[in-house]
């Protein structure tokens, strides 16, 4: 049963509060706004009881999926459960009732807050200095590349070339492109790491850096990362980590000790912030002590005097490539940020990656013997897997397992990422994911497995129970509709 819209529910007449009188007259709008400002028309709002408000409204969110209901194993994502904690930190009235525009001796907690979280971060990523003001993991990107062009300016140098591996997220060469470098690609080697011959092959003088994701998108670790490192300081190069999969990584090593010079890290992924549906998001970037001068503005600092300490917001930083944007990033994501790292401390952090380790693997255990798997295990925090079995034997592709696996109550996986990776399944489950709910997963794609050889019928009209069957995805694409039918 499709939910109707608000407004189809609407009759006149009907309320949805009851107010008792005051004595205090009320102002008309003509005398309390321009005229210019005025509605022409009254408002078309919908005339609904509270009851049946509180019913359209559970009834909606029982239509949507999401991390309440159960887990996500999109690869690449990190969709780890957001602790309710982080929610209670971020509706303190000394946080949510901020305004931007304050004056800074206002707002002495939030900066400290904020000072203290890059620091924390520092230490976690082992780099000398991090900005909080990117909004997203894209963001971040971008800001990692503007700093690395900076500096290359900086010392004269005019490389237009940068390096991106064959399996990195599609953001990496977009982030680049959108910095104003052509961009070379690195082919990944038959073990799924980085070709470290097609690097030195395509590492010349005119490349200002190469984009790693470590681990990267397959779940394997660059076992010759400081091999890579040499190559790419030597030549003059800059090394930039995409930290999308950072999740792998907390407490166990550090992008700093690799030789990174850039690293981008993803609130809403590794430190739990909520994400999906387009943000809230927040890509904070780190750096080594090279290019501390060109962070983007403004830099919190700390000021100790014989008065005490202050904090303060410093825009006045004449290498700085200046603004990712208004104000300073997504606050409430990073006391969401700040909240989880106070809350597990190093011990727990190192616990969230090692747990993140050991559910992926689990997984993976149960799951390749019935679906392909194109690069040896062990992995870190994620794995991917091939449906190229059930297309070529039973006319079932990935996107049939996918939307099947709807019907069993659950998120589907990434798919056709990376594009390394004939009809991938990508899948990520966290730490957050307990035993059963793993097999609970493991069961449904194995099921899936039965159903591709027996009733591949089944697979391909999938899914069956969702409020939305499938959908034509090319004309969908172009021809978008979100209005239910009344």
């Amino acid at each position: 049963m499709r939910e109707q819209l608000i407004f189809n529910l609407s009759r006149e007449g009907r309320k949805g509060y009851s107010l008792a009188p005051n004595d205090i007259r009320e102002l008309t709008p003509e005398e309390t706004l321009p005229a210019e400002f005025l509605r022409k028309e009254p408002a078309d709002l919908p005339e609904i009881p509270e009851s049946e408000v509180v019913r359209h409204f559970i009834r909606l969110s029982n239509l949507n999926y999401h991390v309440d209901k159960n887990m996500y194993p999109l690869g690449s994502c990190t969709m780890k459960y957001n602790p309710k904690v982080n929610d209670a930190a971020c509706d303190l009235a000394g946080f949510s009732e901020l305004h931007p525009l304050q004056p800074e001796k206002t707002v002495q907690g939030a900066l400290q807050m904020m000072y203290e979280l890059s620091g924390m971060l520092a230490e976690i990523a082992g780099m000398a200095a991090v900005s909080l003001q990117p909004a997203a993991g894209a963001h971040g990107e971008l800001a990692g590349i503007l700093l690395i062009r900076k500096y290359h300016e900086a010392r004269g140098s005019k490389r237009t070339k940068l390096l991106v591996v064959d399996s990195a997220h599609g953001t990496n060469p977009a982030s680049a492109a959108i910095a104003g470098y052509s961009i070379v690609s690195v082919k990944s080697a038959s073990d799924g790491r980085t070709d470290l011959a097609d690097l030195r092959e395509k590492l010349d003088d005119d490349v200002a850096a190469i984009m790693l994701t470590n681990p990267n998108t397959i779940g394997l670790f660059e076992k010759e990362i400081l091999e890579i490192e040499r190559m790419v300081h030597e030549n003059g190069s800059l090394l930039y980590m995409d930290g999308a999969n950072m999740n792998a990584l907390l407490g166990i090593t550090r992008p700093g000790d690799m030789g990174f010079d850039v690293v981008h890290y993803n609130l809403h992924k590794s430190f739990s912030a909520p994400h999906g549906g387009g943000g809230p998001g927040s890509g904070p970037v780190g750096v080594s002590e090279k290019l501390i001068p060109y962070l983007p503005v403004p830099i919190v600092e700390k000021i100790v005097g014989p008065e005490g300490t202050v904090y303060r917001l410093n825009s006045e930083c004449s290498g700085s490539i200046g603004r990712m944007m208004n104000f300073y990033g997504n606050f409430a994501v990073l006391i969401r940020a700040y909240t989880y790292i106070r809350m597990l401390g190093s011990e727990g952090l190192r616990r969230v990656s090692e747990n993140a380790i050991i559910n992926a693997n689990y997984l993976l255990g149960r799951l390749d013997e019935r679906y392909e798997l194109p690069y040896p295990k062990p992995v870190m925090h994620e794995f991917c897997l091939s449906g190229d079995r059930q297309k070529k034997q039973h006319g079932v592709r990935t996107l049939d397992i996918a939307k099947r696996i709807l019907d069993y109550g659950f998120h589907a996986p990434t798919i056709y990422f990376p594009l390394i990776v004939s009809e991938a399944l990508m899948i990520e489950p966290t730490e957050t994911e307990t035993r059963e709910s793993l097999d609970m997963f493991a069961d449904a794609l194995l099921s899936i497995a039965d159903e591709a050889e027996t009733s591949p019928e089944l697979v391909l009209s999938a899914p069956v129970s969702t409020p939305v069957k499938r959908l034509d995805e090319a004309q969908a694409s172009r021809q978008l509709n979100i209005c239910c039918p009344g």
